[in-house]
């Protein structure tokens, strides 16, 4: 992989996927370092099954950023569960009006995502080692306290909602990043949204753009309109074991 090859597929994904707004070479520099640095890593930490460049760029990146559109200027944003860093990562990259908190379980993988920051001079972006349910606990110094909370690929909705929607303060929005199953798992989250104190608002369809097709991917938008009772969220197992 070089810059000049990594650029031209960069702008041309980018471009079929209405994202030419993020293509200066600004932002080309950061994700291409972004991409040596995480297939580095890979190497020797599980952090991702894509590794092909193109997919990377697509699948990764372009992906992350169909949540922006979503996310107020100068939002202060939770990503729940980042895993190797997406979508914190690249919305760090292109929004740097926004301040990411970016949480998971996984003490390694926080401290590649904190690493990788600090080396792409992201200071709008933290990375903290924690349990989501324990995050957003009574009296915790997250909760209910973000405009915006992110989350791709973590669980069911279900559960995602009893896991983000305490982080969230009244009038901000969770935003989950959901491929195909996104309809289903709505039809059957309504109670937890609403026992939490949210609102569905829609489920936006976020095709991604092949050279050859698209691949399907949908946004459920949930605005926070009242308070979570004190006893939510649970701990993870009776989440797990009894979802809303």
């Amino acid at each position: 992989m070089d810059l000049q090859s990594f650029s031209a597929s960069f702008v041309r994904i980018f471009a079929r996927n209405g994202l030419d707004a993020y293509t200066d070479q600004r932002m080309i520099d950061a994700f291409f370092r972004l991409t040596e640095r995480m297939l580095a890593v890979n190497d020797y930490m599980n952090l991702t099954a894509i590794t092909e460049q193109d997919a990377v760029i697509l699948r990764h990146y372009a992906d992350s950023l169909t949540a922006i559109p979503y996310l107020p200027q100068g939002a202060r944003v939770v990503d729940i569960g980042c895993g190797a860093g997406f979508p914190s990562l690249p919305l760090a990259i292109a929004r740097p009006d926004l301040q990411i908190l970016a949480l998971d379980s996984t003490a390694k993988r926080i401290q590649y995502v904190s690493e990788t920051a600090k080396m792409l001079g992201l200071t709008n972006l933290t990375a903290v080692s924690c349990r989501a349910e324990d995050g957003a606990a009574v009296g915790g110094a997250y909760r209910e306290s973000f405009d915006c909370a992110v989350s791709r690929a973590v669980a069911n909705l279900p559960v995602l909602c009893e896991l983000c929607l305490p982080y969230v303060r009244v009038g901000g929005r969770f935003v989950a990043m959901k491929a195909s199953q996104a309809m289903q798992e709505t039809s059957v989250s309504h109670r937890a949204i609403e026992t939490l104190g949210g609102k569905l608002v829609d489920v936006v369809s976020s095709e991604l753009k092949t050279e050859d097709g698209v691949e399907e991917r949908n946004l459920v938008l949930i605005e926070k309109i009242g308070r979570t009772p004190k006893n939510y969220p649970r701990n993870y197992a009776q989440i797990k074991k009894k979802p809303l």
